[in-house]
């Protein structure tokens, strides 16, 4: 089955995009791609035809209140447990194997994949641009107050001004170095969002709710990639810490790209994540 679809699971709808491997190369793994905050995954389009050409097989779901999926008005229904029952479940529904299903997430997405990791399910793990969540209790309440803040004003504004405004945060400065023609076709994705789904996504599974995960890093045995591009500082130094703290992680920093790696250096992701597929595959019992 290839293409968007949808899928149910625990009562609600999953947005679905499929590409099996084009190589039929059955040693290949399942890649399960997690978008960020206000992204769906229709943004991984080109990254899907890259690795199914290369034999993976891909797997991009829309996270809850994005893309095709439900968008539901109760925010605990977003929460990153419900979303780990969620993605767990998908794996069940389209009958992706633990043995040879990698998860990669970015930002929001790598936050839920760092989670759902843990779970014991996935074979590997790659994060792109991702934290295991605020340490101290007092910065994790502020940035729940500034989440619930901004909840707010998506749902005084509407969409449209809330993405001139999500667009020109500093976190986004280096995507202003994107071809025009990407800038708008991101800008036209990030307007087709919700109201209710972006609103609930902050308030459910926002960085402020999120359990800190960093104690947890030592027992996550996985082969994990870390990405980060160097133009961002915060997550260069947060993925530089996780490295030390992870039993069996691979650091990639990537030079001329910032908070967004697989959009603003499109093929060196393409790169470094095949690489760690093949890598996977050629020592199996790693």
């Amino acid at each position: 089955m290839n293409g968007p679809t949808t899928i149910e699971v625990n009562g609600i709808r999953l947005g679905v995009a499929l590409q099996e491997g084009q190589q039929q190369r059955a040693e290949m793994p399942t890649l399960v791609l997690l978008h960020g905050f206000t992204g769906s995954a229709t943004g991984w389009h080109q990254h899907i035809d890259y690795f199914a050409r290369h034999g993976v097989h891909v797997a991009a779901l829309d996270m809850l209140g994005h893309g095709n999926s439900d968008a539901p008005t109760d925010a605990q229904r977003y929460s990153i447990e419900h979303c780990r029952a969620d993605i767990l479940a998908a794996m069940q529904t389209l009958n992706i194997a633990p043995a040879s299903t990698i998860l990669l997430g970015y930002s929001m997405g790598g936050r839920i994949a760092l989670y759902s990791a843990l779970s014991g399910y996935f074979r590997a793990l790659i994060l792109e641009s991702a934290s295991p969540g605020i340490e101290d209790h007092f910065e994790r309440l502020q940035r729940r107050n500034s989440d619930e803040a901004l909840a707010q004003r998506i749902e005084r504004e509407g969409i449209a001004a809330f993405v001139d405004y999500w667009e020109n945060i500093p976190l986004f400065a280096s995507q202003q170095r994107l071809p025009v023609s990407l800038q708008q076709a991101l800008h036209a994705q990030r307007l087709r969002n919700r109201v209710e789904g972006l609103a609930g996504s902050l308030r459910g599974v926002g960085t402020g709710v999120q359990p800190s995960l960093w104690d947890a890093l030592a027992t996550l045995t996985l082969p994990t990639l870390l990405l980060a591009g160097r133009l961002d500082q915060k997550f260069t130094a947060i993925a530089q810490r996780m490295q030390q703290l992870l039993p069996d992680a691979h650091l990639r920093l990537v030079e001329n790209a910032g908070h967004t790696i697989h959009l603003e250096q499109p093929a060196i992701f393409q790169q470094h994540v095949l690489t760690f597929c093949e890598q996977l595959i050629q020592n199996p019992h790693a």
